[in-house]
């Protein structure tokens, strides 16, 4: 019998294994679907867990989050002792189905270990969960969300005491003690009743929240109250957690003219109106867009289930124009490093990934500011924050990824859409008292530092043949990439080691004009990611550039 119907069997069969998870594997009876179920176990990866939920030893489930919570658990232990356990953890959960479930199962398997665990009473963003670490003093904390994945995935992201998502360094020790759970059945779980006798398991209520908005609003730049009174606003949380703290923080800050799109408010993990609540995808703000032409709305803010992400378009010509992540983030760092013109310092930081464009890098050294460049994933950003809090050598002011996440602040060690989402505003109503919209200022970059045409590809190479395909393309690009590619003029190979950056599975190739393409395999998800960074003179040379590139990458892939 093969290994993927032997698991299956034993689940069906397993005193431990709950009535509902048997009966959805009873009418799984397609091996196919048996065997993507078993073929493996999910991996606890560098980002923690994400996948699928259902049944099955590779989905998300309560058993793959007690045994991703358990290795946890057994690392807290291992490294900080009786100070893990009084300091605790912190568990946060967003609007998809089966999170709140999964984040009780998490905490009834840390209080089984006798830490102190902290569990959010309502969905919440990520930012908050980051803030909340640091708030509350714990060693380590849990966020269950899968982001702007499809509605079929959650997954389990784990933050260390700093509240920045784990790095390479600590997250190849938690896999090592998630690995060595063989046994489901024998993870020890304390009932919730239980645990809250014994002072092991506490609430966390409204009092972070407000902690929270204020390290927030202490970020505005942007004191003109009549001109932010003016900005007319339309918001869409797309059924995720966004709705309570962009709302409060935009409020707050004197926002008084915000719409919401009222089909998207209320948390719904189906996500009944969009195909992804991904913001990076134009069809999500589509229902935004289309109250915001009823309205007359300037600005049109889209975020994503865990509030992270947001997404933009902005009123242009009588058109709503979409703004990529790379754009917002260069006019964001304008915006910032200008208003706060004064308090910039010698130590003063712009921190950007690898995949991120070189506009905003260049405003800000033209402000004086030092650039550093992290791998993918706001996880380094995070790190390198908390580097600079403890050797003094760096002071952050302005971090952002292409894929539409930036930070203003240190009160997180993530990206953060509720502080984002205040900061866009304030920009819009500052440009807008000007006479001016978002794209006039994004065209006046462009005049000065030349036009960026940005774009990224996706290709899912899903199942058991999906990652050898992405290694052999990985391969073939090593190999072959200078030659098959136009006036490369540098080859940058992530995985060997660039500066002081760990080892990343990433080629960069850049060209002679400043333009690069970048290839990287998806941490999250079963894809290969393709972007591409076109720098020219003028859009039309851009755009022509960008076509002959994308096809000399899509052939090459496709035949690999």
């Amino acid at each position: 019998m093969s290994d993927y119907l032997q698991k299956y069997n034993q689940w069906l069969s397993a005193p431990y294994i709950d009535s509902q998870t048997k009966a959805e594997l009873a009418v799984a009876n397609e091996l196919a679907d048996i065997e993507d179920r078993f073929y493996k176990d999910l991996e606890f990866g560098t980002g923690g867990l994400r996948g699928i939920m259902g049944a099955g030893t590779n989905r998300v489930n309560k058993y793959t989050i007690r045994k991703a919570s358990y290795g946890l658990a057994k690392y807290i232990l291992a490294n900080f002792g009786d100070e893990g356990k009084v300091k605790g953890i912190v568990i946060a959960y967003d609007s998809r189905n089966h999170s709140p479930l999964f984040a009780k199962e998490a905490a009834q398997v840390f209080c089984a270990a006798g830490i102190k665990t902290f569990l959010f009473d309502e969905i919440q963003p990520t930012p908050m969960l980051s803030f909340a670490v640091r708030y509350l003093r714990c060693i380590a904390g849990v966020v269950v969300t899968a982001s702007h994945n499809p509605k079929e995935y959650n997954g389990y992201k784990v933050y260390n005491q700093h509240g920045c998502q784990l790095v390479p360094r600590e997250a190849d020790q938690v896999i090592e003690f998630v690995k060595q759970v063989k046994d489901i059945a024998a993870i020890p779980v304390l009932d919730e009743d239980a645990a809250r006798e014994k002072g092991l398991l506490a609430s966390v209520g409204e009092e972070v929240l407000k902690a929270y908005l204020e390290a927030v609003y202490a970020q505005s730049l942007c004191p003109d109250a009549e001109a932010k009174a003016e900005l007319r606003i339309v918001f869409t949380p797309l059924h995720g957690t966004g709705f309570v703290p962009v709302s409060s923080i935009l409020a707050r800050d004197g926002f008084t003219n915000v719409l919401v799109v009222k089909e998207q408010q209320e948390p719904d993990g189906d996500f009944p109106t969009v195909h992804s609540p991904n913001p990076e995808e134009k069809a999500a703000l589509a229902l935004g867009i289309a109250k915001a032409e009823t309205v007359g709305a300037d600005v049109v803010l889209g975020t994503d289930p865990d509030c992270d992400r947001v997404g933009v378009a902005v009123k242009h010509e009588q058109k709503y124009i979409h703004l990529t992540g790379n754009q917002v983030g260069a006019l964001l760092v304008k915006y910032v490093l200008e208003q706060s013109r004064q308090k910039l310092s010698p130590k003063s930081t712009l921190i950007k990934t690898i995949v991120t464009n070189d506009l905003g890098a260049q405003i800000a050294l033209d402000y004086g500011l030092h650039v550093v460049d992290t791998l993918t994933g706001f996880k380094y950003i995070g790190d390198k924050i908390t580097e600079f809090e403890q050797t003094g050598a760096n002071e952050f002011v302005i971090g952002y990824e292409e894929s539409y996440g930036y930070l203003v602040g240190t009160h997180v060690r993530d990206k953060d859409a509720v502080v984002s989402s205040m900061l866009i505003c304030e920009m819009a109503a500052f440009h807008r008292k000007r006479g001016k919209t978002l794209v006039d200022a994004l065209n006046e970059l462009y005049q000065e530092y030349g036009f960026y045409l940005d774009h990224l590809d996706s290709f899912v190479l899903k199942g058991i043949n999906g990652s050898t395909q992405i290694a052999k393309i990985m391969a073939t690009l090593r190999a072959e990439g200078k030659r098959l590619l136009p006036d490369v003029a540098q080859v940058i190979d992530y995985s060997k080691g660039v500066h002081d950056l760990p080892k990343s599975d990433v080629l960069k190739f850049i060209q002679q004009d400043g333009s690069w393409i970048a290839i990287r395999p998806s941490g999250t998800e079963p894809k290969l990611k393709v972007y591409y960074s076109i720098r020219q003179p003028q859009e039309n040379l851009a755009k022509e550039k960008l076509t002959y590139i994308r096809g000399i990458m899509d052939d090459t892939i496709t035949e690999s």
